[in-house]
C-alpha cells in the first residue's frame, strides 16, 4: 500500500479502490455516501487486504 494510495483513500475512497474490481467500488461507494469515515476505512481494509494467488 503505498502513500499516494493511502493520500487518495483518505480524500475520495472509491478511487483509490479504483483497481481493485466493480464489487469493491460500489462497495466503498456506498459506504462513502452514507458517511464518509466508513467510506475511508473500507478503502484503507481493501487496500491493506493481501491478494490470494
Amino acid at each position: 500500500m503505498s502513500l499516494l494510495r493511502v493520500i487518495l483513500a483518505i480524500l475520495f475512497p472509491p478511487l483509490a479502490v479504483i483497481d481493485k474490481g466493480c464489487g469493491s467500488i460500489i462497495i466503498t461507494l456506498l459506504l462513502t455516501l452514507c458517511g464518509w469515515v466508513p467510506g475511508v476505512i473500507a478503502a484503507l481494509v481493501i487496500l491493506n487486504k493481501k491478494e490470494c494467488d
